[in-house]
Order: C-alpha cells, then sequence, then structure tokens
C-alpha cells in the first residue's frame, strides 16, 4: 500500500500542478473540485487494497511447510 499511496499523492499533485492546462477539456467540472479529487483518490486505493490483499490473503491460507517443499 506504500506504492499506492505514493503513487495517488504524486498523481494527485500532478494533477493539480496541470490543472490549469487541462482546463479547456474539462466539461462541467471546476479543475480544482476537491469532490472529483476525493472520489479518484478513494477509488484508486480501494482498487490497490483489494489488489493487495487478494494475493495476501491467498498466501496466508497457505501452509508454511507444504509451500517450502514444494519448491
Amino acid at each position: 500500500m506504500v506504492l499506492v499511496a505514493t503513487g495517488a499523492a504524486l498523481g494527485l499533485l500532478t494533477t493539480l500542478a496541470a490543472a490549469t492546462l487541462l482546463e479547456k477539456l474539462l466539461f462541467g467540472v471546476s479543475p480544482h473540485d476537491p469532490f472529483v479529487y476525493t472520489v479518484v483518490v478513494l477509488a484508486v486505493a480501494a482498487i490497490g487494497l483489494l489488489a493487495n490483499a487478494l494475493p495476501a490473503r491467498r498466501a496466508a491460507a497457505l501452509d508454511p511447510i507444504k509451500a517450502l517443499r514444494t519448491e
């Protein structure tokens, strides 16, 4: 999740810096709309959590001795 948080923070900073350049492409949304930024960061965090949690859950269910013997 450290990589997800770092990527979300860097993406947020980059987007805030480039918002004025992209203002003409946005229809009906302010370039500095906090609701949109919040929704996007939460969506990225939720997807990152699922991407991390599902493999970790599968790995935690394995018996370490059996996993080591098969390798």
